[in-house]
Parts: C-alpha cells; sequence; structure tokens
C-alpha cells in the first residue's frame, strides 16, 4: 500500500543499515514514490545521528516504473544529487563560465563550459548544473579533473549501464534528473575532488530551431552559481537566405540590459553578452551573482520565395516551408473543457479567462461550441454556430456560470465532439476547405464511463473524420501525458502540457494563437524521381501561420547541380503548386568561409527529426514487433549522431583507461511522456505532431507552364504598344506619355467580366529632358467570381472581398483559384488564364539596382486568339476586332534609316513613320526587333478618342463607354 511510512519502510531502513555497515552499499527499489521520500528521510534521520555519512543518487526511472533508493558509506561525505547551485560548498570559485551556441540555418550546437577550483583545505563536492531545452539532444560531455580528461560516447542504455554499475567511481556520479520546469530539463554532475583541484566541465547539445508566432527563439538558462571572473555568452546566428531581425531579451533585471550586444549583417548576427565581475552582483557590496536565469534570443529570416527554402549541404537537404501573405483558412472549432471537481479554483478561474479572450478571435466565418464534461458531459450548442459577437456573448456567460464538480468522462466528451463535427460535414453545414478541429483540455484521467486509456484511443481513431484535429492541453501532472501525446498524434494533432504553477491563461493563450490561424490544407513536398533518398515527413494535415514545416533527407543526385523541390497544397478555394531548387555546391562554399557556422547542420538536422518522428512513430506502434523495428532504427541513429535520446546514454570513461565511469541518461517524465523531442512540430512542443508515414511517395510531374504563342497586342516599356494586325499583315506600333500614378485600361469586357489596367510608375530622373514611364502594377480582375490578380514587380497577390493571397517572383509557381489559373515562371513572367478562354502573359523585366534612370518594370503579351464578347474595349481590347487598314506612299523620312508614309485607319488618314520595337518574350535580356509602323501623338487616330479617355480610377475598374 503506497502510504508513507509503516513498518515495512522500519524493516527496510533496518536492513539497508546493516548493508552498508557490512557490505558498503544498499540498493531498495520502490514503485512507491511517497515511500521513496520517507526512505529517504528516515535513511537521513538515522545516519545523522549514527554520525555517518552517506550518498543518496537518483538513479533514474529507466526502463522500469521504479524507483532505486542507493545508500553508501565513502569518507565520511554527504552529498545530495539535487544540487541547487552549479558550484556548491564553501572555498569553490568558478574562474570561467562560456556558454557558445552556433546557429546554422535554424538548427543550433550549443556547448557550455565551466572551470572551477576548490580552493579549500580539503576534499569536497563540485557540481555542474546546466538547464537544457527538452526538445535538445546531449551529444557530449567531457570533464577535466587535475589533467585526467573523461570523454563521453552514447550507446545503448542498457549496455552503458552495465558498464556503469561495474566500476562507477565512488563520489562520481552524473545524471539527468527531469525538473518541472516549463521546456527544459536538468542535466547535473558531481565530483569529489582533494584540495587544489582544478575542474573543467564541457556539455555540449543540439536542437532545431522551431518557428512559432513568426520567429525562433534561442533560450540559454545562466546558472554559474558564483561570481565569475570570466563570463561571456556567445550566439552566432548565420541564415544563408538573410535575417530579418535579430533581439536578445533576458529574466535576468533590468541591469543586464545594456550588457547585451547585438551585431548583425544581412545574414549574420552575433549576439555578446559579458558583464564585468562588479555588473554580476546583486548588489553594489554582495558577494552573490545576480546571473540566474534565462538569457533568449529571438530572430526571423528572409522569406522571398514562395516555395519555401531548399537548401543543400554535406550530401543532405533541408527545405524550410513557411509562406506568409495567406489568408487563414475558417475553422470548426469544438471546445471539450473538463469542469471536474480537480478544476475548481485558480485553474478554472484561468480557464474561463483564457477561453474569453480565444472566443473574441472567433469570426463570422468560423463555426464553435462547448462541451464541458464531469461524470456527465453537456452541450452548450448541440450545432455548430457562427462567431458573430451575439454567439460569442452567450458562450463567455456560458463558461463564467460552471461550478466544477465531480467525476471526469473523457471518452463521452470526445465522442459527442467528434460527432456534432461529423454530422455537419455530412450536412454541408461547414466549407469544405474549412479546418475542423476539437480543443481538449483537462487536468486529470477519465474516472467515469470508459477509464481504460487504449480503448478511448480506439473509439476516438474509430469515429473521427480524417479532417478533423485533436488537440489536447493536460494542465499539470495528474494526468496522463502521455496518453494527451499518443490520441492527438494519431489523430493529426498535437498535445502541450500546461504547468499550474505559471501562468495557465498566458499558456493556453498561447497555444491556440498558433493554432488559430491555418493557412493550408494537404501539404505535400516532393523531389523528382531518384534524386533524394530517405526523406523525412513530407506530407502534413495543415500549416499554421507563423510556424514553419521542415523536410530533411539525404542527396542521392544532383543532376546537372540543382536539386529540385515541388510543393503542393490547398488554402481556401486556391490549390498551389510552387516550385524551388537550390545549387548543391554554393552553401558548401560558403560556410566554408564562415568560421563561426556549423557546417555539419543538415547531416545533424536529418538526423534529429528523423529520430523524433521514429520515437513518435514507436510511441503509437501497435505490435511488440513494429515497436521493436523502430526501436533499432532510433538506437542506431542515436549511435551515429551521437544523440542521448530515451534510448540512450552517455557513458563518460577516462581516457587514461581507468575504469572510472559516469553515466548521463534521459529519464522519463513524471506521469507518463517520456521522449522530449518525440516529433517535429511547428514550434517547440506548440508546432503541428504528424506521423511520419514509411509508404513510398508518389512521383511528382509539376503541371507544366502555359507556352501560347503571344503575337499581339504587346506592351513594354515606355509604354510602347505594338499591334498586330494579321490581315493587314503588318505590325503597328504607339506609345502612350501619361502621368506616373496613373492607371490606363488595356482591355474592358464587362459582358465577360474581364478588366486589365496597368498603373504607371515613373522612371528615377529625366533623361534627355523627358521623365520615362513604365508598368509598375498590371492587374487582371475577373468579376463573376470576385477575383484580382495584381501583378508587381515586388509579388504577385490575388485578391477577392475575403482574402488575400502573396506569392513571390523568387519561385516557380502554379495556383489555380475558381475561375482563374496562375502560372509563375520564377524571376521570369506569369502567365494568367481567365474562365479558360483569355490569356495575357506580364514579362518581369529586372535593371541594375544602381542604373541612374531606369526601374524595375513589367511588360503584357495578349495571344490573338482570347475569346472576348463583341463589346470589349481598351487600349489593347479594341483591336481583338482588326480595323482595316492600309499603307500608301512609302517615302524617305529625315532619318534615312526611317520609311515615312500614310496610314488610313478607321476614316482617319495618319503620318506614320517605319520603326522597331523590342519582344522580349525570347531573349528578356535584349529583346527581338519588331519592325511596325509607328503612329505619333499617343497613338492619335489610331486608338479610339483621346489616351486621357483610358485612364480609370482603380485597379478593378471597367471603361466607360468611349
Amino acid at each position: 500500500i503506497c502510504s508513507g511510512p509503516s513498518a515495512h519502510s522500519l524493516q527496510l531502513v533496518a536492513g539497508c543499515l546493516w548493508k552498508v555497515k557490512n557490505q558498503g552499499r544498499c540498493l531498495v527499489r520502490s514503485s512507491c514514490a511517497l515511500e521513496m521520500r520517507w526512505l529517504f528521510l528516515l535513511v537521513c534521520v538515522v545516519f545523522a545521528l549514527e554520525a555517518q555519512a552517506f550518498e543518496f543518487v537518483i538513479d533514474g526511472l529507466w526502463e522500469e516504473e521504479s524507483l532505486a533508493l542507493d545508500v553508501s558509506i565513502d569518507k565520511k561525505l554527504l552529498t545530495l544529487e539535487l544540487v541547487p547551485n552549479a558550484a556548491a560548498g564553501n572555498g569553490i570559485t568558478v574562474r570561467s563560465y562560456r556558454v557558445e551556441s552556433r546557429i546554422t540555418s535554424r538548427f543550433a550546437h550549443t556547448t557550455v563550459s565551466s572551470l572551477v577550483a576548490n580552493t579549500a583545505q580539503q576534499a569536497q563536492s563540485i557540481a555542474f548544473n546546466m538547464q537544457i531545452p527538452k526538445r535538445a539532444f546531449i551529444t557530449n560531455f567531457t570533464m577535466n579533473v587535475n589533467g585526467v580528461t573523461f570523454v563521453g560516447s552514447v550507446k545503448e542504455k542498457a549496455i552503458a549501464r552495465s558498464l556503469y554499475a561495474k566500476a562507477r567511481a565512488r563520489g562520481k556520479a552524473a545524471g539527468i534528473v527531469r525538473t518541472n520546469a516549463q521546456d527544459t530539463e536538468m542535466f547535473k554532475t558531481e565530483v569529489y575532488v582533494p584540495a587544489g583541484s582544478l575542474v573543467e566541465f564541457e556539455l555540449n547539445y543540439e536542437e532545431m530551431m522551431q518557428r512559432k508566432m513568426r520567429l525562433y527563439e534561442h533560450v540559454l538558462h545562466l546558472q554559474p552559481g558564483r561570481l565569475v571572473p570570466r563570463l561571456e555568452v556567445d550566439v552566432y546566428i548565420y541564415e544563408p537566405r538573410g535575417i530579418t531581425f535579430v533581439k536578445a531579451s533576458n529574466t535576468l533585471g533590468e541591469k543586464f540590459n545594456e550588457v547585451t550586444k547585438v551585431v548583425s549583417s544581412k545574414d549574420k548576427a552575433h549576439v555578446v553578452f559579458r558583464p564585468t565581475l562588479q555588473q554580476q552582483r546583486k548588489c553594489d557590496n554582495c558577494s552573490t551573482t545576480a546571473v540566474d536565469g534565462a538569457f533568449t534570443v529571438q530572430y526571423d529570416v528572409q522569406r522571398e520565395a514562395s516555395a519555401g527554402e531548399l537548401q543543400v549541404s554535406d550530401g543532405h537537404f533541408v527545405h524550410f516551408f513557411a509562406p506568409d501573405n495567406l489568408s487563414p483558412l475558417p475553422k470548426n472549432i469544438v471546445f471539450v473543457i473538463d469542469v471536474s471537481g480537480s478544476m475548481w479554483g485558480i485553474k478554472m478561474k484561468q480557464m474561463v479567462e483564457a477561453l474569453q479572450t480565444i472566443f473574441d478571435d472567433l469570426t463570422m466565418d468560423d463555426y464553435f461550441s462547448i462541451i464541458d464534461f464531469n461524470h456527465h458531459v453537456r452541450c452548450w450548442s448541440e450545432e455548430l454556430v457562427p462567431g458573430s459577437s451575439i454567439q460569442v456573448a452567450e458562450a463567455k456567460k456560458y463558461i463564467q456560470s460552471i461550478k466544477p464538480n465531480g467525476g471526469t468522462n473523457i471518452n463521452e466528451a470526445l465522442i459527442r465532439a467528434i460527432r456534432m463535427l461529423n454530422k455537419a460535414s455530412q450536412q454541408g453545414f461547414t466549407d469544405p476547405r474549412s479546418v475542423s478541429m476539437i480543443i481538449l483540455v483537462s487536468d486529470g484521467d477519465p474516472t467515469v464511463g470508459e477509464i481504460k486509456l487504449s480503448a478511448i484511443q480506439k473509439n476516438v481513431k474509430q469515429y473521427i473524420n480524417e479532417d478533423i484535429s485533436l488537440f489536447s492541453l493536460g494542465i499539470g501532472f495528474d494526468v496522463d501525458f502521455d496518453f494527451l501525446e499518443r490520441v492527438s498524434m494519431e489523430n493529426r494533432g498535437i498535445a502541450q502540457r500546461i504547468y499550474p504553477r505559471h501562468d495557465t491563461a498566458e499558456q493556453l493563450r498561447n497555444f491556440y494563437r498558433q493554432i488559430s490561424s491555418p493557412l493550408l490544407r494537404k501539404i505535400t513536398i516532393q523531389f523528382p524521381e531518384n534524386t533524394v533518398t530517405d526523406v523525412t515527413q513530407n506530407s502534413f494535415d495543415k500549416f499554421f501561420s507563423g510556424s514553419e514545416l521542415v523536410v530533411a533527407g539525404k542527396v542521392h543526385s544532383c543532376g546537372s547541380s540543382d536539386l529540385q523541390s515541388f510543393v503542393t497544397a490547398s488554402s481556401a478555394q486556391t490549390d498551389l503548386s510552387l516550385q524551388a531548387e537550390a545549387d548543391c555546391l554554393e552553401l558548401d562554399s560558403l560556410l566554408g568561409h564562415q568560421p563561426h557556422s556549423f557546417a555539419g547542420f543538415a547531416r545533424q538536422m536529418w538526423a534529429y527529426i528523423t529520430v523524433n518522428q521514429l520515437l513518435a512513430e514507436r510511441s503509437l506502434a501497435k505490435t511488440l514487433g513494429k515497436k521493436k523495428i523502430i526501436t533499432q532504427k532510433i538506437l542506431q541513429l542515436a549511435l551515429d549522431h551521437q544523440f542521448v535520446t530515451p534510448l540512450t546514454a552517455l557513458l563518460v570513461e577516462s581516457e587514461t583507461g581507468q575504469t572510472e565511469r559516469l553515466l548521463a541518461d534521459s529519464p522519463r517524465d513524471p506521469k507518463h511522456g517520456c521522449c522530449s523531442g518525440a516529433s517535429q512540430l511547428h514550434p517547440g512542443h506548440m508546432q503541428m505532431v504528424l506521423v511520419f508515414n514509411l509508404a513510398l511517395w508518389p512521383v511528382w510531374s509539376p503541371s507544366p507552364l502555359i507556352t501560347n504563342c503571344f503575337s499581339a497586342p504587346t506592351v513594354e516599356n515606355d509604354p510602347h504598344f505594338t499591334v498586330h494586325l494579321p490581315k493587314s499583315q503588318m505590325d503597328v506600333c504607339f506609345n502612350i506619355d501619361s502621368e506616373p500614378g496613373n492607371i490606363l485600361n488595356l482591355v474592358s469586357d464587362p459582358e465577360s467580366g474581364v478588366a486589365v489596367n496597368g498603373q504607371l510608375i515613373a522612371g528615377k530622373k529625366l533623361k534627355n529632358n523627358k521623365l520615362n514611364t513604365y508598368f509598375g502594377t498590371i492587374s487582371i480582375y475577373y468579376k463573376p467570381s470576385g477575383l484580382r490578380v495584381d501583378v508587381s514587380t515586388e509579388k504577385v497577390s490575388l485578391i477577392n472581398r475575403k482574402f488575400q493571397h502573396s506569392f513571390s517572383w523568387a519561385s516557380t509557381a502554379n495556383i489555380t483559384h475558381d475561375g482563374m489559373k496562375l502560372s509563375i515562371l520564377k524571376d521570369a513572367s506569369i502567365t494568367v488564364t481567365v474562365n479558360k478562354g483569355m490569356t495575357f502573359m506580364i514579362l518581369l523585366h529586372r535593371v541594375w539596382k544602381k542604373h541612374p534612370f531606369n526601374v524595375d518594370f513589367l511588360g503584357i503579351y495578349t495571344p490573338t486568339d482570347n475569346v472576348y464578347s463583341p463589346h470589349v474595349h481598351g487600349l489593347i481590347g479594341q483591336f481583338a476586332v482588326e480595323p482595316k487598314t492600309s499603307i500608301y506612299d512609302v517615302h524617305d523620312g529625315a532619318d534615312p534609316m526611317k520609311k515615312e508614309a500614310t496610314m488610313v485607319v478607321k476614316g482617319n488618314k495618319l503620318a506614320v513613320t517605319r520603326g522597331w520595337q523590342k519582344d522580349y518574350r525570347q531573349d528578356r535580356k535584349y529583346g527581338s526587333n519588331v519592325y511596325c509602323w509607328f503612329v505619333h501623338n499617343n497613338g492619335k487616330g489610331f486608338i479610339d478618342g483621346h489616351y486621357k479617355n483610358y485612364i480609370v480610377p482603380r485597379l478593378d475598374s471597367f471603361l466607360k463607354q468611349i
């Protein structure tokens, strides 16, 4: 019976005393944590009364669900494993404390080193403690004691334990003890050394920076434990694509704000924290340090390409996908909240506070309901309701009226939520492209109804539709977090622990912010056949704003030195097909010139993601055989890449060959929930957990870009219009000299609902006393679907009344949306097809940035077979029906290179000059000459009316009748 001290406990203590006195050591195991605490206290008291000394070591939970109490006599030494400071005892001097992180392409390699001296007159223990992120893997630990070096190597846990147990050095112990702090675990080691000893510790760990809420966050926990003459923190960041911002903050106090220095350039940053001895003091005359807290570096990277960033290095690739400028998909949410008796008090108060804020974030396009449960299950609304202000107000009143009591019926609550969403989908009540999700908040295990966790997991899997995601929030440590992780991961969601000793409401709100804006569904990142192998998970159910999807693998063949990737996804009524590419040699060359970069980042990141995904897959394995196969894969990867995982341990041995060994192990989390990094998330434990699929991915074949033969008309440069007249077998040219900012109508077809307009921009300065103008933006509007495509020299935007999606020129892409198809050719052109009957090609012209006169501009080309209505008009549209045109009286002009003639068109006789314009479709740099008859005075007589009649107020305007 697990009930504290008992006669059995006293018998254990007495037996331990006898074994320690006669055999020097006693080991006690128990599955009862409470009994172990009492045993520990009893042993302390008895040994203190007998003036004995002892060592108490937390041996970890290993594979068994038991605790170990290890008692031994060693040189009158009193040692507790849980040491609160980085260096314990008097007469200890920390001479240096250095932390260096090298972050390359979102992957961080951190080294923590400390030089400590025992300046006392007697032998004593020196400890080294370091909090590290839970998602990080320790890769090495070394220790030098008076010239004797202990080096680390990762081994299978069982093997490491066996070696350690055979020859454990007396007074030397090492272990990882998981704490209840948020997102961290504690690495601790302690060594007993003679007077005058010098000990140097060095710990190395690695982690992937996971993006959440539009930034990456690197947290270093600084705990030197003493005033340090040399305290240095250096964080080096290298991002090949470029860095948008870097900032550093800390919880050490305002006095340290001015100590932190940030130096950054386009693609590099260096964050420095080096407080002097005086600056470290808690007060001017204090001998204690104020350096005890978190030092945080936040940054984000440039994202020019819509298809993401593909990098190749060291025979591996990494594809980062984090598109911006997309409008959120509508959501269907059922909030399932635990209102059992254990939620009474501050928990319920903070949950209500968080939910009120979350409800305010809902929009009219979102639908929601609330299910609260204890031993009974209640629905606030049996059907989903829109997120209107009236419904939100009613929901707030409802949750404020709830009084927690009773037991916990998780199974029925989840099944009711699933049925509500399934019914809404089957009845066509929800948008087919919307995102459906269940958010479960609970603080305990089931006590009513179905209480077998495996049965609940099976029931959820049986009833839930594949388009529903389950997100779970476990409050505190009474909830079986391992179960929440499994049931969420199996159903396209994630689980997160909420720490009750911190601001629960803020943790709930932060979690919701990360899943409140789904931007894409059904995302797949694929590669040409036979170019890559060992690809990590590359199919994702959802992408949330502010996060990032990462796919990595090994490069098998790079073809012509470039690797390509293809991304397909769906957003609100839009299907996307994007293409990225990377030079296979360029990045390694760049890294060779970056002294503070981490050259092996791609290889280690691939292993990091793979191990985490296998750990997640292992937790969901249905059979022992499958679990064993996955375990072997994890072990091999962890050994190859030197990762301390839940299945491996770090054995630290003396280089001299002595049988002295230290052991670092990754233990289980309290109340299950072992594997600290068991999933690749879209940030920390806040990103999307998705199960790795071993099935072979189908070969992807990109949709071909439109390659119509455009013959007429065209608009380029100032802007120069060229109209091809096939019946007359001639080309006619004219210029429009209008003011910058004016919008010219090019095509106006109200019957088809299509309008094409171009806005003028100016050159940098006058050239030959004239300010040239160019098209800086061209817009294509399709009224039946309310869609507009705005093409500028910076980006391509797809807009309607509900959303705006933006795409970069830096990626090749195909986008299909409600009667429109966009085909972007990287840094070259975009072809827009409207309702399958009209096609427009827009060319991008880049000029030298330091050019004294010219700026980037656009040109537009339309084919002669576009299907317009009979009443189409505009500067281009009016020539859909070719006017009868003739040329006569051709003669030499003032310029012998240019003939002159008279043109008869639309009842007008016009003086024209033979010249040429440029067609840039084939040769984008120099263009090819198109000979044409040039009409002077802004095309007067050739176009209907005056050119000013074609100026319209907006980019989506149709032309008034001329």
